[in-house]
C-alpha cells in the first residue's frame, strides 16, 4: 500500500482517545526496547561463539575442513546479526533525546494502529482488461445494478462534493438504504455520506462510514498484467469494536460475494471496445461517472493508458 493511503487510512481514525494513543505509545517502545536488547544480547553471543569454536579449531594445531566450515559460517550469521541491527529512521544525536523518543513513539504507535485496524487481504488475478476493473470501481452506478443483491436495493441520492488532485480526485455521495430489511443496517445509517477517491492510476479507496463515528475502509490496488489480465488486491480496514475474528469471517464473505458479482459486468466489459472507454469525447457526463472522466483527463486522452500497461510489463 502507497504511503498516501496509510496517510488516508490514519486520519481517517485519527479520533482514537487519548487514552487509546497512550497505551500504544508505551507498547510502541516497549516493543523498540525488546528489540534492541535482543540485538545487543546477540552482539557477545556470538562472539563467544565464534571464539570458542577457533580454540576448538586451533587446539591440534590444524583445520580441517569442516572446522574451516564452521568457523565461516559462524563469522557469516554474525556480520548478518550486525546487518539487522533495528533501523533509525534519522540520526538520534541531531534530536533532544526526549524529542527523538517523542518521535519514535508516536511513529511506532501509527504503524501499530494501522495493524489493528487491518482486516483482511485478499488476491485474484482476474482475465479481463485492467481499465474495466477501473471503470467499474469508479462508476458510481454500479453500486445499484451491479450490487443490487449484495447491496439490498441501495439507492444514490446525489453527489455532495467532487474535487480533484494531481493524481486523481475524490467524489462524496449520499447513500440511503430504503429497505427496512436491509441488512447492512447493521453496519450504517440508513442514509450517509460515502467517499470514493482515486488515489492512482492503481488505487482506489471507498470509505464508509458506519454507527459512533466508526468506518470501514476498502482499498483497491489494482495492476495489469497485459492487455487481457490485470491483478486486483482487495484491503479491509475499520475500526468497529467487534470481536476481530467474526468480522473478517464477515468481510471475507461479503469481499467475495461482491467480486463474484462483478464478473459477468466484467465480461461484458471486456467484449466491448475497450479503447472507447478512454476516449474523453465518449466518456459519460453524468456526475456518477465524474471519477472515471477526472481519470481518463489524467491517464487516457494523452496515451497514459498504453503508458501504463507498458510500464507493468516492464517491471
Amino acid at each position: 500500500m502507497s504511503i498516501k493511503c496509510f496517510n488516508v487510512i490514519n486520519d481517517k481514525f485519527s479520533n482514537t482517545p487519548d487514552s487509546n494513543i497512550s497505551n500504544i505509545v508505551e507498547i510502541a517502545l516497549f516493543i523498540d526496547k525488546i528489540k534492541n536488547s535482543i540485538w545487543l544480547f546477540g552482539i557477545p553471543s556470538w562472539l563467544f561463539g565464534i571464539t570458542d569454536r577457533s580454540i576448538a579449531a586451533f587446539a591440534d594445531g590444524s583445520l580441517s575442513a569442516i572446522e574451516i566450515f564452521q568457523l565461516f559460517t559462524a563469522s557469516f550469521f554474525f556480520m548478518s546479526w550486525l546487518y539487522l541491527k533495528p533501523e533509525e529512521s534519522f540520526n538520534s544525536h541531531d534530536l533532544d533525546p526526549s524529542q527523538y523518543q517523542e518521535y519514535l513513539a508516536r511513529t511506532q504507535a501509527k504503524k501499530l494502529q494501522i495493524r489493528k485496524l487491518h482486516m483482511i487481504s485478499q488476491e485474484y488475478i482476474l482475465p479481463f482488461p485492467y481499465i474495466c476493473q477501473i471503470y467499474h470501481l469508479l462508476n458510481l452506478k454500479h453500486l445499484e445494478t451491479v450490487h443490487r443483491f449484495s447491496l439490498n436495493n441501495l439507492k444514490i441520492l446525489n453527489i455532495s462534493q467532487f474535487e480533484t488532485t494531481n493524481v486523481g480526485g475524490k467524489i462524496t455521495f449520499q447513500t440511503i438504504l430504503d429497505s427496512p430489511a436491509n441488512p447492512l443496517r447493521i453496519w450504517r445509517q440508513p442514509t450517509v455520506e460515502v467517499d470514493l477517491i482515486l488515489h492512482t492510476p492503481y488505487t482506489v479507496e471507498l470509505s464508509i462510514p458506519v454507527y459512533n463515528h466508526k468506518r470501514i475502509i476498502v482499498i483497491f490496488h489494482a495492476f495489469p498484467l497485459n492487455d487481457s489480465e490485470h491483478q486486483l488486491f482487495i484491503d479491509i480496514y475499520s475500526d468497529l469494536e467487534w470481536p476481530k475474528p467474526l468480522l473478517q469471517i464477515i468481510l471475507h464473505l461479503a469481499s467475495c460475494l461482491t467480486l463474484f458479482e462483478d464478473l459477468p459486468y466484467l465480461r461484458a466489459l471486456a467484449e466491448k471496445n475497450i479503447e472507447r472507454l478512454f476516449n474523453l469525447s465518449r466518456t459519460s457526463n453524468h456526475e456518477s461517472a465524474l471519477l472515471f472522466k477526472r481519470f481518463v483527463e489524467l491517464y487516457g486522452s494523452s496515451g497514459e493508458a498504453t503508458k501504463l500497461l507498458e510500464g507493468r510489463e516492464e517491471s
